[in-house]
């Protein structure tokens, strides 16, 4: 018979692959649907066509019908590179009651847990079904998986609720704000800086839209909040520019300059109008770059869209979380997750997973004993209720 191994077992498996988003998460993939198939559960695959490094995996276990609950996280981890650790990041190490491993807290930790949670719901033949989702590249934009939500649905029956496990302290987190970036070039034309009105430095062109970006948020900061808004921090729609490079030298107009702009919108605002907004500046600077030299232009590309979690009325994924921690407190997030990317699928979604997010990407990220302990618990009252 198979061995059925815990979930600490699991967890400690799934940190030993590097599954950094830039490199491939096959090893690891390969790992579950081997895992899953030495216990009779049969794992689907989506590879990714554009990236044959990259799968998501998924399985389903009890009757063959709709309305299973669907476990849900995310294969990647971001880098180690620079960052001070004091053990091996892919080897799980216990000390001073915590599990320390990249990807012990975002988000592997869970993984182990809802891997262990289908195993031991097949053996229960519970009778509302259960579904395990892996995606990959979450950690660069949440952009694995609305595929693999949409091939879950060709080969498995439809879930209905899905838990998102990121680190919430196992509380229930029922909405998060909505992001999306875009990757800007300003491409200018290069001249002596002496004669710098015959030229069109991108770097000097860039600037005013990054105070655009300043001038949205100093009065969004200003503004009443919505009901809806006013739960999160920051409670307002938030546009920031985290990196920016250009320019040859410093007495020639830059002919290029990149930077991207992030917005971060609160449920209730229209992603599409901050979009459109944005663009128009874009333009705007185009217009005026161009009436000095006509090559000169501004490049646009998406580079990450993730929709909002929206607080739901009675929603099943909520209620059922409740159910299970016994939280009734209200919980919302600023950062991005699939969760939205369910929601938008048709899915009832909630946040709930171990750990602090606070100990997310860090040097040394760990997580509690306590509170992989307690998802634990939390998965063994979860089965107990799909078994009734």
């Amino acid at each position: 018979m198979a061995e059925r191994l815990s979930p600490l077992d699991i967890m400690t498996r799934l940190i030993s692959f590097p599954t950094v988003s830039r490199d491939t998460n096959l090893p690891l993939v390969d790992w579950v649907e081997g895992y899953l198939q030495s216990h009779g559960i049969e794992s689907h695959r989506w590879p990714d066509p554009d990236q044959p490094h990259k799968a998501a995996i998924f399985a389903h276990v009890g009757p063959s019908e709709e309305g299973a609950i669907v476990l849900s996280g995310h294969t990647d981890v971001v880098p180690v590179d620079g960052q001070p650790w004091d053990t091996d990041p892919f080897v799980v190490t216990e000390k001073d009651g915590k599990y320390f491993g990249r990807g012990s807290c975002d988000m592997k930790g869970f993984d182990a847990l809802a891997i262990w949670a289908l195993v031991e719901a097949h053996y229960a033949s519970v009778k509302r079904p259960l579904q395990l989702a892996l995606s990959f590249d979450e950690e660069v934009g949440c952009t694995g998986a609305p595929p693999m939500i949409q091939a879950m649905q060709k080969v498995l029956p439809k879930g209905s609720a899905v838990i998102v496990g990121e680190p919430s302290m196992m509380q229930a987190v029922t909405g998060h704000k909505g992001g999306f970036g875009y990757d800007t070039h300003v491409v200018g034309f290069e001249v002596h800086s002496s004669i710098m009105h015959t030229g069109v430095n991108a770097i000097m062109e860039a600037a005013p839209l990054i105070d655009w970006a300043n001038k949205r948020n100093v009065e969004s900061m200003a503004a009443q909040p919505s009901d809806i808004a006013a739960v999160f921090d920051p409670p307002w729609t938030t546009c920031h520019v985290g990196m920016i490079e250009g320019g040859t030298a410093h007495n020639i107009t830059a002919k290029d300059c990149r930077f991207m702009m992030d917005f971060r919108v609160v449920p209730g605002e229209s992603a599409d109008q901050w979009r459109n907004a944005y663009l128009d500046q874009v333009r705007q600077a185009e217009v005026r770059m161009q009436a000095v030299h006509p090559e000169a232009r501004i490049d646009v590309s998406d580079h990450f869209a993730v929709p909002a979690l929206v607080p739901e009325t009675d929603g099943e994924a909520e209620m059922l979380v409740r159910a299970l921690t016994g939280d009734n407190a209200t919980h919302v997030v600023s950062y991005g997750t699939e969760a939205g990317q369910f929601q938008e699928a048709g899915y009832s979604a909630v946040i709930c997973g171990p750990g602090d997010i606070a100990q997310a990407h860090q040097p040394n990220e760990f997580i509690e004993v306590a509170q992989f302990n307690q998802g634990h618990a939390f998965m063994q009252k979860l089965i107990g209720i799909l078994s009734r």
